[in-house]
């Protein structure tokens, strides 16, 4: 495993980058805890970067930077936007990255991000923690947020057909935004799938959130596949009228966006939230059948985290 801690990228001088030799994931710490990079080595980058907002650090004005993130839900402003524009502690043991910001002044919060890259082909395992460091209880749920690179489509299974006559309870759960439009192009509402696709030149927001019992979701892009793993409880709460999967799209982001349960954390208490990651390559168009017949074997490769 190659790791470097001074690894300039993106006009940060103070980047961690780790790689098994096929894939490759960069780091900053000099703001963060943010994963900027992720990809086959020598090759695209998977997360977005946020030109305007490369190589800045300080101030209290709140940068969305780009790639990777940690967050707590539900959503408030400005709970939810407080800036994380200081350095962050990193610390490598040989197998893990531990990446972790300071409290946050404003809410008694601090968030840990922990890596670990498979010493072979393109999983890496992301523990996302959100600690309790105030001194009263605080109800609250993971949420991660990834920022996929531009004019993609998101790729989120729908739960598998059963008859009227072998199932009369409901599946899912599937949750609009005051601006969610239902007609808007982007979208493509199949059968076995839901697509939304990322365009630079539309003019206005989408999301959709859902209870994903199948536990994953996809982005894909110039015959690169990115796929993320992560669990649910059956009998958790969850924000958003029970989301643990949300895609979020405007004409400059996408976001796919996983959440672990809402729930009351004591002082000195923390959350825990696990994604797995992986990276294929595979020619795929928006039909039903090409998904199937060539992203659904991949998945078949993947794990949920334990």
């Amino acid at each position: 495993m190659e790791f470097k801690d001074k690894y300039s990228w993106g006009g940060w001088p103070n980047c961690i980058y780790i790689s098994n030799g096929e894939v490759d994931l960069v780091a900053t710490t000099d703001v963060g805890p943010r994963i900027m990079r992720y990809g086959f080595v020598g090759q695209k980058n998977l997360f977005l970067e946020i030109e305007n907002d490369m190589g800045k650090k300080g101030g209290d004005e709140f940068r969305l930077y780009g790639g990777a993130r940690l967050w707590h839900a539900p959503e408030a402003n400005p709970r939810s936007y407080c800036p994380d524009n200081s350095s962050v502690e990193c610390k490598w043991d040989g197998v893990t990255t531990r990446l972790l910001q300071p409290v946050e002044a404003a809410t008694g919060m601090q968030k840990e991000m922990i890596l670990k890259v498979a010493p072979k082909k393109s999983m890496v395992e992301v523990i996302y923690r959100i600690h309790n460091k105030s001194l009263w209880p605080i109800k609250y749920a993971i949420w991660a947020l990834t920022l996929m690179t531009k004019n993609g489509r998101g790729i989120i299974p729908q739960e598998p057909f059963q008859k009227w006559e072998d199932n009369l309870l409901p599946v899912r759960p599937i949750v609009l935004w005051s601006y969610t439009r239902m007609d808007d192009p982007r979208w493509i509402w199949g059968n076995n799938f839901i697509q939304l696709h990322q365009d630079p030149s539309s003019d206005s927001r989408q999301k959709i959130g859902l209870l994903n019992k199948l536990c994953w979701c996809a982005y894909y892009i110039d015959d690169y596949v990115f796929i993320t793993r992560y669990n649910f409880n059956i009998d958790g709460q969850y924000p958003d009228y029970q989301c643990n999967t949300e895609v979020y799209t405007d004409p400059n982001t996408f976001e796919l966006e996983t959440l672990g349960t809402l729930q009351n954390v004591d002082p000195g208490n923390y959350l825990e939230h696990k994604e797995n990651w992986y990276l294929f390559k595979t020619e795929l168009d928006d039909s039903e059948e090409a998904i199937k017949k060539n992203l659904l074997p991949l998945i078949e490769k993947t794990a949920i985290p334990d």
